[in-house]
């Protein structure tokens, strides 16, 4: 049998009967895999997209620099900020109840924080 360019081919061959079969498996064994994998990269209602996580991300650096910026809190270094699905929790110590509500009124402030946690503790008097 020739080709349009006039070379010489083979007449493709039907599969035997077992190599159909291995075949069929293949497919199986492949798509089982493909849907595995793609189950396993969804998110839960316990954990987060990728972009829920940048999100999150870009709350906690805002968060941070409006912190910084605001006057009367202090050492902002001292004060940890971590967000998850905009929840904002607030973590560390300040010298004053004032600047701990300072704080949390400042993270409040944020475009994209749903709530606010403010666990920031008073130092103590020594």
């Amino acid at each position: 049998m020739q080709d349009n360019l006039g070379f010489e081919r083979e007449s493709p061959r039907k599969p035997t009967f077992c190599e159909g079969i291995a075949m069929k498996r293949l497919q199986f064994v492949l798509a089982v895999i493909v849907s595995t994998f793609l189950v396993a990269c969804a998110p839960t209602s316990t954990s987060r997209s990728t972009g829920q996580t940048l999100d999150d991300a870009a709350i906690t650096a805002r968060v941070k620099t409006e912190i910084a910026q605001t006057q009367g809190i202090g050492n902002a270094a001292a004060i940890n900020v971590d967000t998850y699905r905009g929840v904002v929790s607030l973590a560390g110590f300040v010298d004053s109840d004032q600047q701990r509500r300072t704080a949390g009124q400042a993270a409040q402030r944020v475009p994209g924080v749903e709530k606010v946690f403010n666990n920031l503790q008073l130092k103590t008097k020594q």
